[in-house]
């Protein structure tokens, strides 16, 4: 019975791991994991150096390497703090400016391809066309004007 009950929050311990965001987040973001495993080499350097014989305050204070790795650690776990507080950073796709230019491309398609459209168009902007007959105030002659120069 013992053995079920510990199977049994070892499952659910598993789930809540799993449904976690922060292990969410470690999971999909690259740069995240990237920064976790510069902290962990550089800590790891920075113990090894740490231990290798010297006294700790001669290590900590003359060893530069060992203060660069410090350093680098350090960096790399801020680093890895202010990602996770921010929240998994979501892909955009567009949004409304996709729906904008999509909207003013398939109007300009329709106006360019309608003659019908470009003429409502045009009348809702500038007003309806007024049509006129032209008539001329002159009279024609009768007989047809010979071009200067050419002689009959």
């Amino acid at each position: 019975m013992a053995a079920k009950k510990k199977a049994a929050k070892a499952g659910a311990a598993a789930v809540a791991v799993k449904n976690s965001p922060y292990i969410q987040r470690i999971a999909q973001d690259e740069e995240l994991r990237a920064n976790l495993w510069q902290a962990y080499e550089s800590a790891r350097s920075a113990a090894n150096r740490f231990s290798n014989g010297k006294s700790p305050t001669k290590a900590v204070f003359d060893d530069k390497k060992l203060q660069k790795d410090v350093r680098e650690a350090a960096e790399s776990l801020r680093d890895a703090s202010v990602a996770l507080r921010e929240g998994p950073k979501r892909k955009r796709r567009g949004g409304v400016g996709k729906f904008i230019l999509l909207g003013v491309v398939g109007a300009g398609l329709a106006l360019a391809l309608s003659e019908g459209l470009r003429k409502k168009v045009l009348d809702a902007l500038f007003g309806a066309e007024e049509e006129f007959e032209y008539s001329s105030t002159t009279t024609a002659s009768s007989s047809p004007a010979q071009p200067a120069g050419t002689t009959t």
